[in-house]
């Protein structure tokens, strides 16, 4: 399997190479995937072969193993996020001076895996008096006590709700780094919300984890109108998580002609950046040339993911095989802040991140008045009025709030909660049938969510999408239309408040925590 230079380099941990009382040590992170460590067959110093029998590996908390142990073992669990300290049994000083490291080893999928960093010796490391962590196994109760106590110690505070939990701690690699605990966030639940998708069929009662006042009483009875009505139509449109890297030229015309080779390569690069994932697809690259630079916005499937991990490590892959091919690239950097991961953006609103769902009803002008004591003209004009302020201000959302239903459903499913930034944006429109009833619609055109992977399968957050029928492979387009639809119930339920002028009295019935 070929795996690009920039990519293998990124296995050592850089900063490691460090004295020991009997040598060297460094450390290396699997961050490619799952595999097996079947065989050391070189390591080297400034050109300097080291022996094998001066070649110690420490695998696990507890586990050393010489480097003929593993070369006989062939086997040797070498999991995605592990970390391998390499121990030499060499003399040498510290200083600033860099050396070349040579590493060449064997490894299941890979087959030979072989490069050359350089990195400075450090001196004997001190214990260090700050946070306690172990690289081997973070997540192990010991290490978590002497944390609890780190923090209690530096505060002056107790570690008493926080260190209560019935999560596994050993579940959590991967989600959080010095755990000490758990922040307990209410959850309520609004509901039965009717959902006529394409995915998602059926009642939903939907959890909402939230401190504020009102929130789930506004959506609960949002929800109940739209019942009354039919229920919610929604539809995912579109699909694509970005990441975008930028190739630095000479002059504009080196980057004009670099898009042009990226066109007609794309099926190479295609090829590299999916090789890193049995589920990542590349489907397009936009291109965006400016002064001597091409930024490309890679563009991808991700399955039931959120992706953003998942789509870097495919585009690291395909522009190390770019920066192996193709010559006169002066500077490179992975993310040029033009996928705008973690930020509200024009382009996300045009283009799409994440999922762009639609969720529409029609609203009958009776249940309107006797449910929320409004008539559908009133909202439609509000609507109107409202327009003009979001022009004025500038906001990516022309509806009311939006973010609050979506953030208390991140909350409650193990969502990235730092993904409202991009799942803000918000297109709301509304007209008047022939009847008198009310058409809603409500376009959320970047919203980030997933059923697979990162926090979902956390404790709590399973048990919130388990709920809904959410969890595991092949639910993810389902929940973007529960998000969608449950946002819609908001926006109609706050609008109706406004327009009737029932929002003040509201909060102070359900909001006043005083």
């Amino acid at each position: 399997m070929f795996i690009p230079s920039m990519l293998l380099k990124q296995l050592y941990t850089h900063g490691s190479l460090q004295k020991t009382e009997d040598g060297l040590c460094f450390m290396l992170k699997n961050r490619l995937k799952d595999a097996h460590l079947e065989e050391i067959l070189q390591i080297s110093l400034d050109g300097k072969h080291i022996a094998n029998e001066k070649i110690t590996l420490k695998v696990g908390p507890d586990t050393l193993l010489s480097a003929e142990e593993v070369n006989a073992s062939g086997n040797v669990p070498f999991p995605l996020r592990e970390v391998i300290t390499v121990f030499l049994d060499v003399k040498a000083k510290s200083g600033p001076e860099k050396l070349k490291l040579g590493i060449e080893f064997k490894a299941a999928p890979f087959g030979k895996l072989k490069f050359t960093v350089e990195d400075n010796i450090s001196p004997i490391a001190e214990k260090p008096a700050g946070i306690p962590r172990d690289p081997h196994d973070d997540y192990r109760p010991e290490i978590i006590e002497q944390r609890q106590q780190y923090f209690a110690s530096a505060t002056g505070a107790p570690v008493d709700h926080i260190g209560k939990y019935s999560i596994d701690p050993g579940t959590l690699r991967g989600n959080i780094e010095h755990f000490i605990g758990v922040a307990q966030v209410p959850i309520g639940v609004a509901g039965p919300l009717k959902i006529n998708g394409e995915h998602a069929q059926g009642e939903f009662v939907v959890p909402l984890a939230t401190t504020e006042g009102t929130l789930v009483a506004s959506y609960n009875r949002g929800m109940k109108l739209l019942n009354m009505s039919g229920g919610v139509k929604a539809t995912v449109v579109d699909d694509a998580m970005q990441r975008a890297p930028v190739f630095i030229f000479s002059d504009a015309r080196g980057a004009r002609d670099f898009v042009k080779w990226v066109n007609e390569n794309i099926d190479q690069i295609r090829d590299e950046a999916e090789a890193t994932s049995s589920v990542a697809k590349l489907t397009y690259i936009d291109h965006f040339l400016s002064n001597k630079f091409a930024f490309l916005r890679f563009n991808y499937l991700t399955g039931d993911a959120a992706g953003q991990n998942m789509v870097g490590r495919a585009t690291f892959a395909a522009c190390g095989w770019i920066l192996d091919n193709y010559e006169g690239i002066e500077n490179f950097y992975l993310e040029s802040n033009f996928a705008t991961d973690k930020k509200a953006s024009q382009i996300n609103i045009m283009r799409t991140r994440g999922k762009r769902v639609t969720a529409e009803a029609t609203i009958k002008r009776e249940h309107l008045l006797s449910v929320m004591r409004v008539d559908p003209k009133q909202i439609d004009y509000h609507g109107r009025v409202a327009g003009v302020g979001s022009f004025l201000s500038g906001v990516n959302n022309t509806g009311l709030h939006s973010p609050n239903g979506i953030t208390a459903m991140f909350i409650a499913t193990g969502q990235d909660v730092a993904n409202v930034s991009e799942s803000s944006a918000g297109i709301m429109y509304s007209e008047l049938t022939e009847d008198g009833d009310l058409y809603v619609s409500l376009t959320i055109p970047s919203l980030i969510v997933a059923t697979y992977g990162g926090g979902t399968g956390i404790g709590t957050q399973k048990e919130c999408l388990e709920l809904m029928d959410c969890y595991g492979k092949n639910k993810v387009y389902k929940f973007a239309e529960i998000v969608g639809a449950v946002a819609l119930a908001g926006e109609i339920s706050l609008a109706s408040a406004i327009s009737s002028s029932d929002w003040v009295s509201s909060h102070e019935q359900y909001g006043r925590n005083r």
